[in-house]
């Protein structure tokens, strides 16, 4: 690659702020080179704060910018099929905030439009390009826990005091299913290598956070007789693990889906009755993220996680979320 990747930001989310620009500087292909907000003084302000060299009054003038390669998209989710589509119609590439859309639908909509325009679209799972999961999958495929009997995962966080936060907008795409249950499901799908036949959950939906599901539990069954036990909340204790039961062990991940502090990506192989801590290098998943972008765009090396899974995963919200709202297993076709 002769040069780094150009990034225009669309908007001044805080997880663009907080995680997705600073790893861009910390990555080797890439860098933020302009900032987009409907307020300029707003786009202004973040972009001196981050030391982006550009910032626009719209997101259309951002898009207009020949010299942006990639367009990162933290907009909230009922706005991430209208921008990507956008996007991909000017000839960026995009990675767009998870979940990718509202429904699988529209997911499908935007993996197609991006297809049509010849652009790469991915959807930001971050924490898939740390490398303890390829650990954990060739840990799996080793037979060092033997046949996997269950996966248990968990994300939580307690925000509910702050009643404006986009979260907890119905017709925006709120709510913790969308919001933090994704990442459980995900990383089933990614463990197991497979697709799930059916889902059932159960959520507490509140009236005081425009009746968006502020916590739910949910089943995905798999094929083999497996399955995925997740809980996800937004108005609970905070928690982010995952757990991995097998005949012979157990491989279980403390900082399964946000890794801060160093030591944090580590995770413990109980195997045949001994357990251990297994290290990890201190990786920043989302410099990892954006530099394999970077090698699927300029190199054309092939992309580990294609629109068509982010389609699939969406199957399986859209399943949880009907489960959820009519108290009903939901069979995945």
């Amino acid at each position: 690659m002769n040069r780094k990747l150009r990034w225009g930001i669309l908007g001044c989310a805080g997880i663009a702020k907080r995680a997705v620009v600073p790893g861009l500087g910390e990555s080797k292909f890439n860098e933020a080179a302009a900032i987009a907000s409907r307020d300029a003084d707003k786009a202004k302000r973040t972009a001196e704060e981050l030391g982006i060299p550009v910032a626009y009054d719209s997101y259309e003038a951002l898009l207009a910018d020949d010299s942006i390669d990639v367009v990162y998209i933290p907009l909230p989710n009922h706005l991430h099929k209208e921008w990507t589509i956008r996007a991909a119609e000017a000839g960026k590439h995009i990675l767009c905030e998870k979940p990718i859309a509202l429904t699988a639908r529209e997911a499908a909509e935007m993996a197609e439009a991006a297809a049509k325009a010849g652009v790469v679209l991915a959807e930001a799972f971050m924490y898939r390009h740390h490398p303890r999961y390829d650990t954990i999958k060739e840990l799996i495929g080793s037979g060092a826990i033997g046949e996997i009997r269950g996966i248990r995962g968990a994300f939580t966080f307690n925000n509910a005091g702050d009643k404006a936060n986009v979260r907890y907008r119905k017709d925006w795409g709120g709510g913790s299913i969308y919001d933090v249950g994704c990442y459980p499901i995900s990383a089933a799908r990614l463990l197991l290598g497979r697709e799930p036949e059916a889902a059932t959950a159960h959520a507490f939906f509140s009236p005081e956070h425009d009746d968006v599901d502020m916590m739910a539990s949910g089943l995905i069954e798999f094929p083999g007789s497996v399955a995925l036990a997740f809980d996800c909340g937004m108005w609970a204790a905070g928690r982010n693990t995952l757990e991995v039961l097998g005949t012979e062990g157990i491989i279980e991940v403390p900082s399964a889906f946000v890794t801060r502090a160093p030591g944090s990506g580590n995770f413990f192989l109980t195997s045949r009755g001994e357990r251990k801590e297994i290290e990890v290098p201190n990786v920043n998943a989302y410099s990892a993220q954006a530099d394999h972008l970077a090698g699927v765009i300029a190199n054309g090396e092939p992309q580990l996680f294609s629109p068509d899974d982010a389609v699939r995963n969406m199957r399986v919200i859209d399943a949880c979320l009907a489960s959820a709202r009519e108290r009903t297993r939901v069979v995945l076709g």
